[in-house]
This record gives structure tokens, sequence and C-alpha cells, in this order.
């Protein structure tokens, strides 16, 4: 169970996440974040969250996102909102760490979600085997989705 304060780590990425404000905090209203992601990172599967918000500010460094299918950089101080069932993903292509102040609304069951996802991440991978995928993807639908891959064009 996730405590204020709690930090957890993907050894193999370097992503770091502090719980900052539970969503008990806010009767499930709000979950608060923030999170550290290494120099030189690699870009993170697509997804989306069918039934949250996000909210970002990064803190340090900058960040590379991919917001339905569009690249942008968020520099220190820079804002960013995503809606529910926006495509993304979000890491760092500079050499210095990064990091973002992150709000999803709701929260529904995040911190558990994260808490499963990093747990499972524990491997010299540092990612969830399939098996574990299928599970997660399962059990937080409501807050988690993989975005389905962009179409290929047929050979001419």
């Amino acid at each position: 169970m996730a405590y204020t304060g709690q930090v957890i780590e993907n050894p193999v990425t370097g992503q770091r996440i502090r719980f900052v404000a539970l969503a008990e905090a806010s009767a499930g209203a709000e979950l608060v974040l923030e999170s550290t992601f290494r120099g030189r990172g690699l870009e993170p599967p697509a997804h989306f969250h069918p039934e949250q918000d996000e909210f970002f500010e990064v803190l340090q460094g900058e960040l590379q996102v991919r917001l339905d299918g569009k690249l942008r950089v968020l520099h220190q101080g820079t804002t960013l909102r995503i809606n529910r069932g926006q495509v993304h993903s979000m890491w760092n292509v500079a050499e210095q760490p990064a990091v973002v102040r992150w709000a999803v609304r709701p929260a529904l069951n995040t911190e558990t979600f994260m808490e499963e996802l990093f747990a499972a991440s524990q491997n010299e991978r540092g990612m969830p085997t399939p098996q574990q995928v299928g599970q997660l993807l399962h059990q937080f639908g409501r807050e988690f989705r993989l975005a389905p891959p962009p179409a290929v064009a047929a050979p001419v």
C-alpha cells in the first residue's frame, strides 16, 4: 500500500516516482506524484488513460512528449494537461535528469497500478513479463491502456 513520501524506482530505466499526495488526502479526486527521469531515456510505449486527466509541471530539465502523434519539448516551468483518452508518451532525451510534478485526476487505483508495475519491473530487462503486462492491463483498464500501433502503409 502506497504511503506519502514513498519512492519506487525502475533500476533499468532509472525512472523514480515519489508519492507526494495520496488519493485519500483528496477523497480520491487526485493523486500527486513527482517523477524523475534519468538522462538519455528511451521512448516508452504510447498509451492513454480512459477515465483520467493528467497535469504535468516540469520542475527541472526538459522532457520530450509525443501527444496525439506530435512531438514537443517541455522545458523547466512548462505545464501540460493531457486529457483522458489522449494518446501520449513522455521521456527524457537530454543528458541531465528531468523532474516533473504529475497529478492524476481522478486518482482511481493509480497508486496500486504504479506499485505493481514497478514491482513487476524489478528484473534485468526493467519490464514486466508479457503475462504480467496482460494481468496489469486487465486489472487497471480504467487507469491505463496501451495505444494501438500506428497504421503501416502497405507496400506499393
